[in-house]
């Protein structure tokens, strides 16, 4: 919202804190909409909506007539799916369908842009060729070496619920686009992150890593010895991806965005680097449970989005990404308390 606000877009913020529900007081967003409204003044507004209102969802579209949407609202854990099935379901899906059918009703040619997730790929890339490294597994075939495509398959995988939910999304995203001819996209996302992520345990790796080094707190690493690799991004390149759809919009179209190769890392080379930063060294404990659906190494093959949109590249690297998180979080912690 930061860099559309700041290129002169007037931005309707939708939220109701679901995250603060989902999890707890350490994923309440308030401050972040309190930021917002402050730093943005007039150019942004803040509407207090669940998506699961079907009804008010629709209201608002016909009412607000945006020129483009960017849905990024979602139960975003694997673990927490299990324990509310219905709950994941109706925000992940049915919030999906509510929003895309009021687009079609209302706005019908303003390009939609739908944060879904490399998830959809349930636990299929973990079958491709791995080698252990020492610190990190990484892919051991020559097919594979700039990451994962937009052509991998989706199916006959195990996803978690949480995957599942988000596949029903990302196909009804990419049908919209192409049966009614609406400029859609789904972004099927690494690890999107920055200063302003309120990362928990259950999601936002490492928001919530740095936390735990900041605030001294203990992190659990969770199966794969700790060498399972993800590729980050920061959100203003997300951000800057969303600007050059917008200009120039496709239909029903697929991208997997992430930080590719050069912004991967491993879990054990995240530990690492938050220690070097803050100079705090990380307590861990090790659980040799793997999330289920979880990936060994996820990296994000960039190929079609920089031949599709050639203006557009990763602009901030993995160690920034890591410094803009440590001073983000040391900066939160000094804020007076509301």
């Amino acid at each position: 919202m930061t860099h559309f606000c700041a290129d002169g877009w007037d931005v309707v913020g939708v939220d109701n804190n679901q995250r603060a529900v989902f999890f707890g007081e350490q994923g309440d967003t308030r401050w972040n909409q309190r930021r917002l409204e402050e730093e943005m003044g007039k150019r942004f507004s803040h509407v207090e909506i669940d998506i699961r209102d079907r009804e008010n969802v629709l209201k608002l579209i016909e009412e607000v007539k945006p020129d483009a949407i960017v849905h990024t609202a979602a139960q975003p854990s694997h673990d927490r799916a299990a324990a509310i099935p219905f709950d994941d379901f109706d925000v992940n899906a049915v919030g999906t369908l509510n929003l895309l059918e009021a687009v079609r009703r209302a706005v019908p040619k303003s390009p939609f842009i739908h944060l879904s997730t490399n998830k959809v790929y349930g636990d299929g890339p973990n079958h491709v060729a791995l080698k252990e490294l020492e610190t990190r597994y990484d892919y051991d075939d020559p097919a594979f070496v700039n990451g994962i495509a937009e052509t991998f398959s989706i199916d006959q995988c195990t996803h978690s619920l949480f995957g599942a939910s988000k596949v029903a999304a990302d196909v009804m995203v990419q049908e919209y686009g192409r049966y009614f001819s609406i400029p859609t996209c789904c972004l099927r996302g690494g690890c999107l992150t920055g200063q302003n992520h309120s990362g928990v345990e259950l999601h936002g790796f490492l928001s919530y890593l740095v936390k735990c080094n900041i605030e001294r707190r203990p992190y659990t690493v969770f199966g794969y010895k700790g060498k399972q690799v993800r590729d980050n991004i920061h959100a203003r390149d997300v951000a800057r991806f969303i600007e050059c759809f917008i200009a120039n919009p496709r239909c029903g179209e697929v991208y997997n965005i992430g930080g590719g190769r050069a912004n991967s890392c491993s879990v054990l080379e995240a530990l690492s680097l938050v220690e070097q930063l803050t100079g705090n060294p990380q307590e861990y404990s090790y659980d040799e449970n793997n999330r289920i659906g979880d990936h060994m190494c996820y990296i994000s093959d960039l190929s079609k989005m920089r031949e599709h949109y050639p203006n557009w590249d990763i602009t901030v690297s993995l160690n920034k990404i890591f410094e803009m998180i440590v001073q983000g979080e040391l900066a939160r912690i000094a804020m007076p308390s509301n």
